[in-house]
């Protein structure tokens, strides 16, 4: 269950919460907010594909876990809004202490393994539950708050782009999209290059709003 799709069942993105190394957890006080009984909205979404349980917590608020954490990087995508606002970020230095290169860097290395990805071979159909490293999940919870972030007054483009891009980082030194060597390419490399692809759309998205393009290169 992709959490676009939870967020039309209940009318509001979820937010993810926990750290998504086991349990992919999203939290949703939607039932609340339309005055339904918890306990049966909760029954309606343990029927859902994708829908590993359903919990009520005290509160009525609902604790939702996934199956398939990395099936939502297939609702990422699409045309970059238009550059708007001011950056808070320097060009300089360009050195892991300024988060503003960080974050260019992390795109400009997404967009580099879809190139590098293509010259090596890595294809094939994407299976989304290969994504269980604990740095590919960590990647995966930070990509879950983009909904969320979308339509929230006070979206914080420049924290969500800064965590999200030192997710990215850990998960590309450490979790690798690319065969190295003679290695030859397979299923889990072609899932971390979808992975890669939805970093670099939602970065992009991120660094527009911050009045930034984002570079190909660095």
């Amino acid at each position: 269950m992709r959490p676009g799709a939870l967020g039309e069942v209940l009318g509001l993105p979820p937010i993810p919460k926990g750290t998504w190394a086991g349990e992919a957890i999203y939290l949703s006080p939607a039932a609340l907010r339309r005055g339904e009984d918890p306990e049966r909205t909760a029954a309606r979404l343990r029927a859902l594909p994708g829908i590993a349980a359903v919990r009520v917590l005290a509160g009525g608020f609902l604790e939702i876990a996934v199956s398939v954490p990395g099936e939502l990087v297939t609702e990422i995508g699409g045309p970059v809004p238009p550059v708007t606002g001011t950056s808070p970020w320097d060009d300089l230095p360009r050195t892991w202490a300024n988060p503003g290169f960080v974050v260019r860097y992390a795109h400009a290395r997404a967009v580099a393994v879809q190139r590098w990805a293509a010259e090596l071979g890595v294809g094939g159909d994407f299976r989304p539950e290969l994504l269980d490293d604990r740095r590919d999940r960590a990647v995966l919870r930070s990509l879950a708050e983009v909904h969320g972030r979308r339509v929230s007054r006070d979206p914080g483009w420049a924290a969500y782009a800064e965590h999200l891009a030192l997710a990215y980082h850990d998960a590309f030194e450490g979790a690798a999209a690319l065969p190295a060597g003679d290695e030859e390419p397979s299923e889990l490399h072609t899932a971390r290059v979808r992975l890669a692809r939805a970093v670099r759309d939602v970065l992009a998205e991120a660094l527009a709003a911050l009045g930034e393009t984002a570079p190909d290169r660095l």
